[in-house]
This record gives structure tokens, C-alpha cells and sequence, in this order.
């Protein structure tokens, strides 16, 4: 049995007097431990399909199972980071980190040990009673993976993490996080519009069409780079022939939804 599993989903949304179809067509199978990176154009419904895989939206049709079980709502088996880090600014890092674990009913000193361990792995022990407004973008990040990663999930959604930090930063992240999920053995999605993060980062990449989102092609990563830290693969022989073979077919894409365009 697949650990998650995405079964012919649409996802439609319905106004008064319209309808839109963000994803449609979704046959998908990640196994448990997988890092996988969806890309696409904009619009294509990306981010929607995040939403669905974490019980935030419901897809109009099809199924979507974790571990044998359809999700029908959020669960603590999943986690999600967002670009933005969402920190309560009133909240030291310490309470902000571990909120999670007291909304679960998870209060004991070693249930919340996990969290506090994380900090320092991630350097920030000595920031636990800052509050965010003190920290740097980039370390608000962190705080948001611990966070993210406190109360212990099976799922880890990550929606653009990255994508409002300095390069230097993101480089710097992504190594950490990539690091920090491969240690704890985590499955882990991530979207993205960067085709050289999702080929550092990923053991898969998903391409999804023009909207509707529909799966376009799935590209399959050597195995040397998939335990090669992000920055070391992107310096890697294999990557820039990868990046191009999979900007050629974004470029179809595009191509082919100016064209659709032209014929409305």
C-alpha cells in the first residue's frame, strides 16, 4: 500500500454565475519517504493541490489517501510551511515553536523536548525567548520548520518556503531543510517555481499543465544526487542537462497555452 495516494482528484471552484477547474485528473503515488517537487505554470493549480492533499479543501471528485485513509479534513500527521512564516508576533520563538504541541494536548517535558532539540540543531537555542520581530528572515524560517516539525508528522507540505529570502539564504535553507527532513525521515511535497530547487532538492518532480493542472510528465532523479546536499547538485555535471531537458518542456507548456489563448 502506497503511503499517499491522490486517486483521479478534481478540484473545481463554483461561483454564482461561473465555475473554475483547478486541478483534474490526478493520478498520483508517493511512497513513504519520498521528497517530491511539483512545478508548473502559473495558475496551474499547484498550491491547490496542497490544500486538498492537507484536508484545507475537499476535491470535488476522486479520493486522496494517507496511509489507507481518505483525508476528509486537516490531521497532526500532516505538516505544512508556507512562504510566509506565520509567527505569532506577540509569542516568544519558544511559545511560537511549541503552540502546536499544547493545541494537541501534548505538554509534558519530553513530548516537548523534540521542538527544543530542533532549535539547537538549527542554531537558534539562543534565540528561544526572542520574539520574531528580533530574528531575520531567514531564521524566521527555521522557527517555522520547527515548528513545522515539533509535533512529529508523517507529511511535510512545503508551499514556496523559500521564495521570499535572499539567494544566499535560500541556498543556505534549502540545505538545512533538505538535511533536516532526510534525517528525520520524512515525506515531503514540495511546490515550487524554481526548476533548479526542485531538481536539488527532489528524489521526483512532478510537471503539471497549464490550468486545469493536470500531471504532464514526471521526471525520476539519479539516485547520487537525491543524497547530495541542494547546493553540491546544483554545481553537479548532471544539472544543467536536466534543468534544460525540463525548461524545454515549461516552455511547451507555455507555448501551448499562448496558443489556446489565440484561439479563443
Amino acid at each position: 500500500m502506497a503511503f499517499l495516494e491522490l486517486k483521479q482528484v478534481e478540484k473545481t471552484f463554483f461561483a454564482y454565475d461561473s465555475f473554475t477547474t483547478a486541478v483534474e485528473e490526478i493520478d498520483l503515488t508517493i511512497e513513504e519517504g519520498e521528497f517530491i517537487s511539483i512545478i508548473g505554470p502559473s495558475g496551474c493549480g499547484k498550491s491547490t493541490l496542497l490544500s486538498l492533499i492537507s484536508g484545507l479543501l475537499l476535491p470535488t471528485s476522486g479520493q486522496i489517501l494517507l496511509d489507507g485513509k481518505v483525508i476528509q479534513k486537516p490531521t497532526p500527521e500532516t505538516g505544512y510551511m508556507l512562504q510566509q512564516d506565520y509567527l505569532f508576533p506577540w509569542l516568544t520563538i519558544k511559545d511560537n515553536i511549541t503552540l502546536g504541541l499544547k493545541t494537541l494536548g501534548k505538554t509534558k517535558q519530553e513530548e516537548m523536548n523534540l521542538a527544543f532539540q530542533l532549535l539547537e540543531t538549527l542554531g537558534l537555542s539562543d534565540k528561544k525567548d526572542h520574539y520574531p520581530a528580533q530574528l531575520s528572515g531567514g531564521m524566521r524560517q527555521r522557527v517555522a520548520l520547527v515548528r513545522m516539525l515539533s509535533t512529529d508528522p508523517k507529511l511535510l507540505l512545503l508551499d514556496e518556503p523559500f521564495s521570499a529570502l535572499d539567494y544566499q539564504t535560500k541556498l543556505k535553507l534549502e540545505d538545512l531543510v533538505f538535511t533536516t527532513i532526510r534525517k528525520h525521515k520524512k515525506t515531503a511535497i514540495l511546490v515550487t517555481h524554481d526548476i533548479g530547487e526542485a531538481i536539488a532538492m527532489s528524489d521526483r518532480i512532478i510537471l503539471l499543465t497549464g490550468r486545469p493542472g493536470r500531471i504532464k510528465q514526471e521526471f525520476i532523479l539519479p539516485d547520487d544526487l537525491t543524497v547530495t546536499l541542494p547546493f553540491a547538485v546544483r554545481g553537479d555535471l548532471q544539472f544543467n542537462p536536466l534543468f534544460q531537458k525540463i525548461w524545454k518542456e515549461m516552455e511547451s507548456l507555455e507555448s501551448e497555452s499562448q496558443g489556446d489563448a489565440n484561439t479563443v
